[in-house]
């Protein structure tokens, strides 16, 4: 039996790949449309959209970062994640705040459990997402870093400078993020704190 796509699958930002095949209804479509979401038709193991959101890590970065998450994404489909690539597809010049949000808004929407953001630096990555409410972006740098940021701060997203990091290195990094638990217990309450920030000052813009 064919799978059918509804309007219910057309996730906030990013692609939207499908199964070869598949029924994707007009409402589908028109949403897809509306948010900017390309559909693209794919073999059914790699449709990233079939696997469960704490299974789905989000990906994406600008032309500066665009070759290492090309060779970052295999070592994530081998830790049996599915890979949500929001771009970019090619080296072309690209602003990172527009990948920062797609990405950001996949995690915080709860289509992804986690999401990774490279550019050059890494840092204008971190900052545009973390403007996205329920966004703990980390920039991180070595084993260490990743592995604080996860334990310490319990980060849903992970930006690395592409420029500043080797192959080895961001593998390295992103292993260490990808594998380590948030600890709580004190730190829970710290992170708390964080969160009710960032409420603080949403409530300050409402009207």
């Amino acid at each position: 039996m064919r799978r059918v796509i509804t309007a219910e699958d057309v996730p906030a930002a990013g692609d939207l790949p499908v199964p070869i095949g598949a029924i994707v209804t007009p409402s589908a479509r028109e949403v897809a449309a509306a948010r900017g979401v390309r559909i693209v038709e794919l073999p059914e193991e790699q449709c990233s959209s079939l696997a469960p959101p704490e299974k789905t890590i989000a990906i994406g970065a600008d032309h500066g970062g665009f070759g290492l998450k090309e060779e970052l994404k295999p070592l994530l489909e081998s830790l049996g994640l599915a890979v949500r690539d929001v771009g970019v597809y090619e080296g072309k010049p690209a602003d990172y705040p527009d990948i920062a949000v797609m990405v950001a808004d996949l995690v915080a929407s709860g289509a992804a459990a986690r999401g990774v953001l490279i550019d050059g630096a890494g840092i204008g990555s971190c900052m545009a997402a973390n403007k996205v409410p329920g966004i703990r972006a980390a920039l991180c740098y070595d084993k260490a870093s990743a592995r604080n940021s996860r334990e310490h701060n319990d980060s849903n997203v992970l930006t690395l400078g592409a420029r500043l990091l080797t192959r080895t290195q961001a593998e390295e990094v992103l292993r260490t993020w990808i594998a380590t638990p948030f600890a709580g217990g004190r730190h829970l309450a710290r992170v708390r704190k964080i969160m009710d920030i960032e409420q603080r000052y949403r409530k300050k813009e409402l009207p």
